[in-house]
C-alpha cells in the first residue's frame, strides 16, 4: 500500500544559511519503524531535487533520533543561498516539514495498517 507520511508522522523544519532542517517524528514506535526502513537518504535527495542545487544523497545528513521516535534531516545547498542571497520567492526552509510529510512510501498492507491505527491511538490520547 502507498502510506503518506502525515498519516504516521509529524515535523517541524526550519533553515539555517543554504541548509534545510527538518525534524520528522513518528506519533509511536510501529510508525518509527517504518520511517526508519522506507524513508531513505536517497528518497528524501529525490522528493526535494526540485529545491536542491545538487541533488543527490550526499547533499542529505540523516541523524537517528530513536529515543523520541524521529529522524532529522539536513538537505544541504537547498534554499537558493540562503534568506539573504536567494532569488526564490519562498526560500525558507520552514514550510519543508510539510512537504516531506507529503511523501508516500510502499509498504506491506498489515504493517501500513497498523502504523495508521496506533498513530491515530496516539494523538488521540494527547
Amino acid at each position: 500500500m502507498k502510506l503518506r507520511l502525515a498519516h504516521i508522522a509529524h515535523a517541524r523544519s526550519g533553515d539555517k544559511a543554504n541548509r534545510a532542517d527538518i525534524g520528522l517524528f513518528a506519533w509511536e514506535p510501529l510508525g518509527y519503524a517504518l520511517l526508519q526502513k522506507y524513508v531513505t537518504s536517497e528518497r528524501v535527495a529525490a522528493h526535494f531535487a526540485h529545491v536542491m542545487q545538487q541533488p543527490g544523497a550526499e547533499a542529505v545528513e540523516r541523524y537517528e533520533l530513536p529515543r523520541i521516535l524521529a529522524i532529522k534531516w539536513v538537505l544541504n545547498d537547498a534554499l537558493g543561498g540562503g534568506a539573504a542571497s536567494s532569488l526564490r520567492s519562498d526560500n525558507l526552509g520552514k514550510t519543508f516539514g510539510a512537504l516531506l510529510l507529503r511523501m508516500e512510501i510502499e509498504v506491506e498492507d498489515a504493517a501500513g495498517d497498523a502504523a495508521v491505527r496506533a498513530a491515530l491511538d496516539a494523538q488521540q490520547a494527547l
